[in-house]
């Protein structure tokens, strides 16, 4: 018999197709994957993690698609033993285990940081993932992980959605629907973290022309991996169209063309009772007046007309 839990998993709505998607990484590995944004996350994220000032014993890279983040991490002061739990085998040395990031073979309350990059914005119930990573981390555990963001790629989801709209007289998912900002916020506190932070750091790049971005889209394992795509192949014409479009619009005064990718980063806590607590209402010890310097002015009764 199904539990609560079965049930609700099961009537969880999927967006990507998992094993297309982990073809597309065996391709881009294959092809030689293109490292830039990966790279500039994971250095982001050591930064990030080398201002915490404290000490991670057990960590786990998940999901990240490269050895780039294992790289950035590689001797860093705050980490001790750092295991990657990789989509493929591809590349894959010890440390390290084959896993799903919808699935994590880790004990409860095992690990003291848990790290990702550009990986969880193709989970099917991230909320789900996110309750899993909090439950595999010690109390005053971290997780830190950067994620594509809502507005990465919305020149590219322009053209196509004009594009196919006038080659074929309708539309199909082409580009993935990224979350926003705002709700990955809510997301953390809903799983149970501590001190949530999130914040965004927009990225464009500009290309010689639309298909050099495709290539390295490709070579990102970013190419369509979504369950709503349409089955045929991209027509020829609305994929030139598509690239005129790209080029009319989103072009610079030299030609170039511009790309953006914004790149959300998350955090949060393990919860633990030495972490700051925010204040009761009512707790305070100083009126807000009294703090600025400013003299408080009475509000009139409700009710009385001062003119």
């Amino acid at each position: 018999m199904a539990t609560m839990s079965d049930a609700t998993r099961d009537a969880r709505p999927l967006v990507f197709d998992r094993p297309l998607l982990r073809r597309r990484l065996e391709r881009a590995a294959r092809l030689g994957p293109e490292p830039f944004l990966l790279e500039r996350a994971a250095e982001d994220m050591a930064d990030r993690l080398a201002a915490v000032k404290r000490q991670f014993e057990t960590a786990v890279d998940l999901g990240t698609p490269t050895d780039a983040l294992a790289h950035a991490l590689d001797g860093h002061a705050a980490v001790g033993r750092l295991f990657r739990a990789a989509p493929l085998a591809t590349g894959l040395v010890a440390p390290g285990v084959v896993a799903d990031e919808e699935a994590l073979p880790f004990a409860a309350g095992s690990l003291d940081l848990v790290v990702s990059a550009l990986s969880l914005q193709s989970v099917n119930d991230l909320p789900g993932v996110l309750a899993q990573v909090r439950r595999t981390l010690k109390p005053d555990g971290l997780f830190m992980a950067a994620l594509f963001g809502g507005g990465s790629l919305s020149e590219l989801r322009q053209a196509f959605a004009i594009a196919e709209s006038e080659t074929t007289g309708g539309l199909s998912p082409r580009v993935a629907p990224f979350a926003d900002v705002r709700d990955l916020g809510a997301l953390l506190q809903r799983a149970g973290f501590a001190l949530p932070v999130t914040d965004v750091d927009r990225v464009v790049v500009r290309y010689g022309s639309p298909f050099s971005l495709f290539s390295d889209l490709r070579r990102m394992g970013a190419a369509n991996a979504l369950l709503e795509r349409r089955r045929v192949p991209l027509r020829r014409a609305t994929l030139l169209r598509a690239a005129e479009i790209y080029g009319e619009r989103f072009a610079d005064p030299d030609g170039r063309v511009r790309a953006t990718f914004e790149i959300v980063f998350l955090s949060g806590w393990a919860p633990h009772e030495s972490q700051q607590k925010p204040l009761r209402p009512g707790s305070a010890k100083m009126r807000l007046a009294d703090a600025l310097g400013a003299r408080e002015v009475p509000l009139p009764p409700v009710g009385t007309d001062e003119g």
